[in-house]
């Protein structure tokens, strides 16, 4: 069989142990510098439920540790329950602005003009759902919205 003739199955590009970690709670980040920055999303996030205020401390804790201070956070209004305005996290104010886009991302904003863009995987995908949607999201070379590898890793209905 030629190579030519081997389907092609998209690289997941994270070893299998990576894998098996992923459950809801988890995210993933691409926080490596790339020279063209061709990707659209810089990482992916897969939290527990849609309560902003349980979930978001935890995620930006963990990137105030590789980024520095965390101005502002962009959600889809759509994809929570009750919004607040701001929170308070690691004795910082985290402003939320917040529409109703439907794109399936989170904007993480540090400084004023520098922007993280998140893949947010909603809380009720199956777990192979979900980690073959946050591979998508982490390729450097990805140019797919978050909206489409939602779509395009959610199982067929049986």
């Amino acid at each position: 069989m030629a190579d030519s003739d081997t389907p092609h199955k998209l690289p997941l590009l994270l070893p299998d142990a990576i894998h098996q970690a992923i459950k809801p709670g988890t995210a993933l980040l691409r926080l490596e510098t790339t020279r063209s920055r061709e990707g659209l999303l810089d990482g992916a996030w897969w939290p527990r439920t849609r309560n902003i205020e349980t979930e978001l401390p935890g995620l930006i804790s963990v990137l105030i540790e590789y980024l520095g201070p965390i101005t502002r956070v962009g959600v889809d209004a759509s994809a929570w329950n009750g919004l607040p305005a701001r929170l308070v996290i690691d004795e910082q104010v985290v402003h939320l602005d917040s529409d109703p886009v439907g794109d399936g991302t989170v904007l993480i904003t540090r400084g004023h003009n520098d922007h993280f863009a998140l893949l947010a995987v909603p809380p009720d995908t199956t777990a192979g759902a979900a980690r073959e949607a946050m591979a998508r999201a982490v390729r450097a070379d990805n140019i797919t919205q978050a909206a489409q590898i939602l779509i395009a890793t959610t199982p067929e209905p049986e």
